[in-house]
């Protein structure tokens, strides 16, 4: 049976116990990474409210949800592999389902280190040029459907351009790159690893979740 992936992408409630409000999902082949079939976006009307700054993201207001279903878990199809910019935020909210995550946001970190910005529609922009087209697209950014295009695009282009042909390869690549060689936020982001003060990572291994790959890092610059 070949091997499948999801591309997925979802809006929610916020930070303060998300809900998914919006999921975008596409199913990839492995034999070349080609989308088995258009991309479906369904909302769902959550059991909470949606923060003001969510909706000043995604402009989902609470009245486009009242008829729309709960959000379950069983939703997202069944696949080995979930794809995503920073897949672990969708990864988490949909349950934390048994999967390979691999994240094409750590990926461009690796590939890309000097952008001074690797968000979305920063390597949207990066990888087609900036110009009217490409903001055309961008514009739309924070709908999972269009964010779901965009992240197919972005996982071409990268596995074009490292010359990875299987999902495994690409999972593979993705975890090498989800370990940080420099910080990514608080009073040290920009900083090298090897940089970061002892006692912050004293202080950053109490704390309650901890990422596992910046620990990793730690480890491995002798913190």
């Amino acid at each position: 049976m070949e091997l499948l992936a999801v591309v997925v992408d979802t809006e929610t409630t916020g930070f303060t116990k998300p809900e998914v409000i919006e999921m975008a999902w596409v199913e990839l082949a492995e034999r070349t990474f080609e989308r088995i079939d258009h991309i479906k976006c369904e909302k769902y009307k959550p059991e909470g409210p949606i923060e003001l700054g969510a909706i000043a993201t995604h402009h989902i207001l609470p009245s486009d949800l009242a008829l729309c279903p709960p959000y379950t878990q069983d939703e997202l199809p069944a696949s080995q592999y979930m794809i995503g910019h920073n897949v672990d935020f969708d990864w988490d909210v949909l349950g934390k389902p048994k999967v390979k995550r691999i994240c094409t946001l750590a990926m461009s970190r690796a590939i890309w280190p000097e952008l001074d910005s690797h968000k979305l529609t920063s390597m949207f922009y990066h990888i087609h040029g900036l110009n009217p087209l490409t903001r055309d697209v961008v514009r739309n950014a924070h709908s999972a459907l269009h964010d779901v295009a965009m992240t197919c695009q972005i996982f071409n282009y990268i596995t074009e351009k490292v010359g990875l042909t299987s999902f495994e390869e690409v999972w593979a690549f993705s975890e090498r790159a989800r370990i940080p060689t420099h910080m990514t936020f608080g009073k040290y982001k920009g900083s090298p690893i090897k940089d970061v003060d002892k006692g912050y990572v004293s202080w950053y291994r109490k704390q309650p979740d901890p990422d596992p790959y910046l620990l990793m890092a730690f480890t491995r610059a002798g913190k």
